[in-house]
């Protein structure tokens, strides 16, 4: 298999004198970082909130025991 490079060009656009623009890249880099911290605080808290809410109740007082912290009544 062979892969074929495509190069874009700016048509119409002289860039001859002009100082490049990092405001565009650095708002897309931060929007892909939010992004990412978002999906990985989603996971995060998915998969760590019922251990948390277990851990603080077996640290309480009075020690209740497994079957009481996971009984509904």
């Amino acid at each position: 298999m062979s892969s074929k490079v495509v190069l874009k060009t700016n048509k119409g656009k002289s860039t001859k004198g002009s100082k490049p623009s990092n405001n565009n890249s650095t708002s897309k880099v931060l929007k892909e970082w939010t992004t990412w911290t978002m999906k990985k605080a989603k996971v995060v808290t998915h998969y760590g909130f019922i251990p948390l809410i277990i851990f603080i109740g077996m640290n309480s007082e009075p020690k209740p025991t497994i079957s009481q912290l996971l009984s509904p009544v």
